[in-house]
């Protein structure tokens, strides 16, 4: 049994030790004793540390064009601040938009501010995020991912339907958001110079490079909102931890003997198959410990778990027992879950990374930010004071950076220069990045998109090809647009629009390791030999031969809910199609004409055998592998194209298909010629 009587972060976890330092101040909020039923709301708003500023707040911000908000976790800003705004009569003559980096908090964030304001969800509050709209024609305070405020713009730059857009968790600086920064101040400076109503814009967050946000939004005035909920005692280990997850362990097992019982435990780690496995660990150990301990809950949450069992951490812990939290960063900003007192830290977390001189793109794991750190910390003190055990030293933490690099400076751009191309930026390698990209992460993705068929490039001027306006009008990677719209040359596009659906979502697989046996059983009838794009279609047809039933997902270890999301993604992407007059027909069994597709719209991610067994990737020549969990990983096909690469121990390709060699020569001959003639 893993589990040592005598662990190494032990004695450094005491309460009193001097490596430790706690920043926290006392908020107004009610504590809840025990399993009480929550004050009513009404009492709630005004405990929250907000209400105490309501009044200076609202008369800042009437005045004011521009506001950075530095609010902590906790504070109230996100939920109070449209209301207050609404009940002032500030912006009511448009829409408040509230933009959110996740949908899942655009959703939960609506649904909580409809409630307060005792409306409809949809009526006075909604909520827009990708393929999905709740609004109506008398929607005044409007939450939406910064992606669907982005493509509003496409059609209305100016923004004219808002009167105030509020930049909230602007910190976590997505590509979205960041685009999405420079949209907005374009069109208030622009709205004020054609003498056309102000546009209000107010930068959240709870916590920020200050500097950066005030000077970009034209040295807006930053205003502090103290007081957090309740206290938090911050703990770091005394020396550094070679093994993270074996710290954790430790730290689960240390603070479940000695904490009383119903106090939760929030353990941050990276990802799905790391959850589950330090899952079952802690499972076994339950098993084995004394009875004076009080029964444990182990319970995952990471974005692809079926949502019944996501629901499941935000039910309240039964008396004389303990709920342990094991999470991806899903709940470092976007939801709150309750009876959580301790926060364990691992540090670590898995995130994108692109070398434009390489053109890879990798999932790896790395260290947080300080900003995530003490965004990780604050979810211990959101209903009483709490505890942070941060698997990490003082030193450590000093070391890692202050704000996580923005992600428009590690990934790939070919989505950013679309979408700025059609949005009509005059000049868009001037565009007024707060954070400008690297030029040679600039010119990847314009050679990219050249590959791709979507923009003319003559002296200095890059504008976008007719097939490039049509790609803009999918809210798609730019691959996936360009596979629907080469769909119709292969008589395959409802197939084609069932799987880019399918790779729109969270996996709608859902994997339980303890049943591994069981799930490889019930798959073989779905697999095929052709790769994984062409298993997932075979999965899609047999729940639509199942008329969608929950009762087969459940059977055949499929999230129903992501599956119903594919089948709106797939409707709404269709009427895109009926728009621009495109040929809906199918290939029916002919799976070739879908591989074919594939290959003419992925050739850039395509990878070839070698003689020794191996994988080079052909555009960057980089030795790559199958992944584990791809069900062409037993065979060895001369050629595939792949969706992404997933870099641990070596670099994985994910989703694959195959494909033959003369479809890709056909699909783009003068990169291929070039590609080869590089090789050798």
């Amino acid at each position: 049994m893993p589990h040592d009587p005598d662990p190494p972060p032990a004695k450094k976890f005491k309460p009193g030790s001097p490596f430790f330092r706690l920043h926290a101040k006392p908020g107004m909020l009610l504590p809840r004793k025990g399993n009480a039923p929550p004050a009513p709301l009404d009492v709630q708003r005004k405990h929250l540390p907000i209400y105490q500023a309501k009044a200076q707040l609202v008369s800042q911000l009437r005045q004011l064009s521009n506001v950075v908000l530095i609010g902590e976790t906790g504070s109230g800003k996100t939920t109070q601040i449209p209301q207050y705004l609404y009940e002032a009569g500030i912006g009511r003559q448009g829409v408040i938009a509230v933009t959110q980096p996740r949908r899942v908090a655009a959703i939960s964030l609506a649904g909580r501010v409809a409630e307060e304001k005792k409306t409809q969800l949809g009526k006075l509050v909604g909520y827009t995020v990708r393929f999905e709209d709740v609004t109506s024609p008398e929607t005044k305070i409007k939450f939406m991912t910064d992606g669907m405020l982005l493509r509003e713009a496409i059609g209305d730059p100016l923004l004219l339907r808002y009167t105030v857009v509020v930049l909230d968790e602007a910190h976590e600086r997505t590509v979205h958001t960041d685009v999405l920064f420079g949209v907005v101040k374009a069109a208030q400076r622009k709205r004020r110079e054609q003498s056309k109503f102000p546009l209000k814009v107010i930068v959240m967050s709870a916590t920020m490079d200050v500097d950066l946000f005030s000077q970009y939004f034209n040295k807006a005035p930053v205003l502090y909102l103290e007081g957090r909920q309740h206290p938090i005692q911050i703990f770091n280990t005394k020396q550094p931890q070679s093994d993270y997850l074996q710290a954790a362990l430790v730290s689960i097992f240390q603070i479940h003997q000695e904490a009383p019982p119903s106090q939760d435990i929030l353990v941050f780690l990276t990802g799905q198959e790391e959850i589950e496995a330090l899952a079952r660990t802690c499972r076994d150990i339950a098993k084995h410990l004394p009875d004076t301990c009080c029964p444990m809950t182990v319970m995952p949450l990471y974005a692809s778990l079926p949502p019944v069992q996501q629901l499941r951490v935000f039910q309240p812990t039964p008396k004389g027992s303990r709920k342990v939290i094991l999470s991806t960063n899903i709940a470092e900003t976007s939801i709150t879950i309750s009876g959580i007192k301790f926060v364990i830290d691992t540090g670590m977390v898995k995130a994108k990374k692109y070398n434009p001189d390489s053109g890879l793109e990798v999932l790896a794991v790395q260290r947080v930010s300080k900003a995530q750190a003490w965004q990780r910390t604050g979810r211990a003190g959101r209903e009483d004071s709490g505890m942070c055990y941060r698997l990490y030293t003082e030193d450590e933490f000093e070391s890692f950076a202050n704000m996580t690099v923005p992600e428009i400076q590690r990934c790939n751009l070919a989505s950013v220069m679309l979408q700025l191309l059609a949005l009509r930026i005059p000049d868009i390698l001037s565009f007024d990045f707060m954070s400008k990209p690297s030029p040679e992460a600039i010119s990847a993705a314009i050679e990219q998109l050249d590959l791709l068929g979507a923009v003319d490039r003559k002296a200095d001027q890059i504008t976008l090809t007719p097939f490039g306006k049509k790609m803009a009008s999918f809210p798609l990677e730019p691959r996936y647009a360009k596979t629907i719209l080469l769909s119709p040359d292969f008589s395959c596009t409802e197939e084609v629009l069932t799987i880019v659906s399918l790779l729109s979502v969270d996996s709608v697989l859902y994997n339980p390791p303890a049943r591994r046996e069981e799930v490889q059983a019930v798959r073989r009838k779905f697999i095929s030999s052709e790769g994984d794009h062409m298993t997932l279609l075979n999965i899609y047809r047999g729940f639509k031969n199942a008329d969608g039933s929950k009762e087969w997902c459940r059977e055949n270890f499929v999230n129903s809910r992501n599956m119903t999301l594919v089948t709106e993604v797939r409707g709404q992407l269709r009427e895109i199609c009926v728009k621009l007059g495109m040929t809906l027909a199918s290939s029916r069994t002919d799976m070739a004409n879908v591989r074919r597709c594939l290959a003419h719209s992925l050739f850039i991610n395509a990878a070839e055998l070698q003689p020794d067994g191996t994988y080079i990737a052909l555009d960057t020549h980089q030795p790559v592998a199958i992944h584990p969990s791809s069900v062409l990983f037993q065979s060895k096909p001369a050629y595939v194209v792949f969706n992404e690469l997933l870099h641990t121990s070596k670099c994985y390709m994910r989703d694959l298909c195959l494909v033959d060699a003369d479809w890709l020569h056909e699909a783009a001959p003068e990169y291929f010629r070039r590609k080869l003639r590089t090789k050798s």
